[in-house]
């Protein structure tokens, strides 16, 4: 005889979680009163026990009054919880996490304005409580024909008991579809169910005989049934080995096994135990207890373990490991990049290895990491970057003492604040979020720590592009730059892999008191060559021949007897100096500001004043402008000019030359 176990057979992670709670409770209540909320599992060995050690059902919850209650996996109606205040009850939450879901769904769509429809047994607790969280208006259907009570139709959201076969799924979103005029559909049958129900059918197609074991009123254990005598007639339903038909099976070749979700291990081993002493075939059921044993084995920390992707969400990713528990993948877990989306990592049914970090999460499940596995592979990579000088690209993810982390693939390292980059870096913040070209410049495999470095990848780029410069440069060449540094005396301009500085007297052809009036760090800008030193490393740029000087073409801009706005750049003592556009500007002699006299330039005007001007007088070659304010003013003749002493300068160069 040979016995084939169908996979995913037993507790599911929802039960087992439940189990593990209510096991843990009896221990740490402080002699208080254990209850559940019904019976915590449909099986009454479990249940047995469970009242031999102290933990008995109510249904009523007045009855369990100051004292512990524990939600079975199946979940409540929301206003229990409330209830439970009143009464003074410590709540243990075992809701199942695929029924916490559906419940949630419900309520989110039914505070929408939704009609709610739920497919599955009205009479099922799972059922009951996720109509409990929509005001217990959703209607339940259970067959076809229960879609006729229907009656709003506008907008539909539908559900399934988690535990319902995906036969009736279908068929009934199939009708529904036709009718609603708005239809949101979530298939909320657990993926445990559903690989459990498929394992069934798989296995009931290739045996002479099926055996079901779980509890007569259990739902699921039912849809097992089911899917058993559809594919193979010779199926049985058992609670315990008790009841195995042995006189049907002592002459079979090949006998199936499944079991419930809320089948404990034990019940499935006795049974297993009593078919293999039908035939004495003890060899071979030996090592079919092996398997069992082992598949049902929780893994130890530190093992790396293969699964299969069952569900993805926004914060994690479940996995199926083969055991009776599933592993979970939390987000930080899955990636060290922060932004990653689950969804784009993995999807049901995937292939996916994991590295176990603990045994129970404290609901039940593995908790389980992907990058770890991940890391492994990748650091064997980072000895073959760095024996070969090569470049890597990271992600740098936050700002720590001295530098910041940076993510290459599942690997975090560290970059110093000093080969961020080849200058003073003043806010590391700026470069969260980034990728970088880095290198490595050292790395201990043993303590799985290494150091990047971009600085050593900015200076070799730098180089290529300082020998590249120094072939094309040349004097009056125009060439694109990045204002790198500001100084009092002038710009650094990055233009390929070097810095050239703009004076501040090549930043304008007007008067400049600071570069930050004209460039700022960061703008792109066209810059002249004037001058090199290859020996010394130096540049000289300027800014302002990049525009045409504006003393070429004064005469045909200004002439004598134009009234034109100014602005007041310089007070002097014989007068001020008025700017009539950047590197442009005249003399206004003190005698010429006012139709009074003055003692000061001041006593009539201020420096960035604008003031109306009159042009008295105009030579291009000596580049000196002479202006009137009076006469701007009154109009007058240029024969009231008042002539000016040749000798006063009547510029601001000048005035600057004769100070020298």
């Amino acid at each position: 005889m040979k016995i084939i176990i169908a996979d995913n057979a037993g507790f599911c992670f929802g039960v087992k979680q439940a189990m593990n709670k209510t096991i843990n409770a009896i221990g740490n209540t402080n002699s208080k009163k254990i209850y559940t909320y019904g019976p915590l599992i449909h099986n009454n060995q479990v249940i047995n026990k469970l009242e031999g050690m102290g933990v008995s059902a109510v249904e009523n919850l007045e009855d369990a009054k100051e004292s512990t209650l524990i939600i079975r996996s199946h979940g409540v109606p929301i206003h229990i919880y409330d209830l439970a205040k009143q009464w003074n009850i410590e709540i243990i939450d075992a809701t199942c996490p695929f029924v916490r879901k559906v419940q949630k769904t419900a309520k989110e769509y039914y505070d929408q304005g939704y009609t709610i429809i739920i497919i599955g047994n009205p009479k099922h607790p799972e059922v009951i409580g996720i109509n409990g969280w929509c005001n217990n208006n959703a209607y339940i259907v259970q067959t076809l024909e229960d879609i006729d009570a229907i009656k709003h139709w506008e907008k539909i959201c539908v559900v399934a008991q988690t535990t319902i076969t995906l036969d009736l799924w279908n068929s009934v979103v199939e009708k529904l579809n036709e009718k609603a005029t708005v239809f949101e559909k979530f298939n909320t049958i657990c993926t445990a169910t559903k690989e459990r129900q498929k394992a069934c059918g798989n296995v009931a197609k290739e045996v002479d005989a099926m055996i079901v074991i779980g509890g007569y009123h259990s739902s699921n254990t039912q849809k097992l049934v089911q899917i058993g005598k559809k594919y193979c007639k010779n199926t049985y339903h058992i609670e315990t080995a008790d009841e195995l038909p042995i006189e049907e099976l002592k002459n079979l070749n090949k006998i199936g096994v499944t079991a419930g979700a809320s089948t404990p291990d034990w019940i499935i081993k006795e049974a297993i135990e009593k078919m293999n002493n039908m035939e004495h075939e003890n060899n071979e059921m030996m090592k079919m207890m092996e398997e069992i044993e082992n598949s049902l084995t929780v893994p130890r920390r530190g093992n790396t373990v293969n699964g299969t992707v069952i569900h993805v969400t926004d914060k994690e990713i479940m996995v199926n490991i083969g055991y009776k528990s599933d592993g979970i993948i939390p987000k930080h877990e899955i990636s060290n990049d922060p932004l990653v989306n689950p969804h784009d990592i993995a999807k049901e049914g995937d292939p996916i290895e994991a590295y176990v970090l603990r045994t129970d999460d404290g609901e039940g499940n593995i908790l389980l990491s992907k990058k770890r596995v991940d890391a492994e592979k990748y650091w064997e990579n980072l000895e073959e970057v760095k024996a070969e000088n090569k470049t890597l690209k990271v992600k740098v993810l936050q700002v720590v003492k001295g530098g910041v982390i940076a993510a290459y693939k599942e690997i975090t390292g560290f970059i110093p604040a000093s080969q961020l980059s080849t200058s003073y870096v003043d806010d590391l913040q700026e470069y969260v979020g980034k990728e970088l070209h880095v290198k490595i410049i050292d790395l201990d495999f043993r303590k799985k720590k290494v150091v990047f470095s971009r600085r050593v990848v900015k200076k070799e780029e730098n180089e290529i592009k300082r020998r590249l410069l120094w072939e094309s440069i040349e004097k009056g060449k125009t060439i694109e730059g990045e204002v790198k540094r500001l100084a009092d005396f002038g710009a650094f301009v990055d233009i390929g892999g070097m810095d050239g500085l703009v004076h501040i007297s090549d930043l304008s052809w007007g008067r400049v008191n600071h570069p930050k009036e004209v460039v700022k760090i960061g703008d792109k800008i066209k810059v002249v060559i004037l001058d090199f030193d290859k020996e010394k490393n130096r540049i000289s740029l300027g800014l302002k021949q990049t525009t045409p000087e504006p003393w070429g073409n004064i005469e045909g801009k200004y002439n004598v007897g134009d009234i034109v706005d100014g602005k007041v750049v310089k007070l002097v003592d014989f007068g001020a100096f008025v700017e009539l556009e950047p590197g442009v500007d005249g003399l206004v002699h003190i005698s010429q500001i006012a139709d009074r006299h003055i003692a000061k330039a001041s006593e009539e005007v201020h420096v960035g004043q604008t003031v109306k001007v009159k042009i008295l007088d105009l030579n291009k070659e000596n580049k000196r402008i002479s202006l009137s304010m009076k006469e701007a003013v009154e109009g007058a003749n240029d024969t009231n000019v008042e002539i000016i002493n040749e000798d006063e300068p009547t510029t601001i160069g000048e005035i600057l030359e004769s100070k020298e």
